[in-house]
């Protein structure tokens, strides 16, 4: 599986991506916010799966994010749930994109511990 560097140099664009290669730097800069702003915590839940534990006050830019990125990557597949007094947005993927996945995680915790 292959994946291409984003503008800022991350490897987690994947060739199966449908968004217009143009539209790519600015569709990473969103899910950059949401990771810097909304997300508290970064778990692996599976070898195919991530969660994420969000602020409450992400939780509608995360689900708007989350339907535009289904419509590109319909590879990817999202949860978000609240649960006990926490909001989580699971994140997962076939096998063979798990190194998106791994990518996507390295970059949500970076930009989480960084805010």
């Amino acid at each position: 599986m292959d994946v291409t560097l984003s503008s800022s140099g991350s490897a987690w664009v994947p060739d199966a991506c449908t968004l217009p290669t143009v539209e790519q730097p600015t569709r990473v800069a969103e899910f950059d916010e949401l990771f810097a702003t909304g997300v508290h915590g970064v778990e692996r839940v599976a070898n195919g799966a991530v969660r994420l534990v969000l602020a409450s006050s992400a939780a509608g830019r995360a689900a708007e994010l989350m339907v535009r990125e289904t419509a590109c990557c319909s590879f990817f597949a999202f949860t978000l749930t609240a649960s006990g007094g926490e909001l989580a947005l699971e994140v997962s993927v076939p096998a063979e994109q798990v190194d998106v996945l791994d990518a996507l995680a390295v970059r949500a915790e970076t930009a989480a511990g960084a805010s």
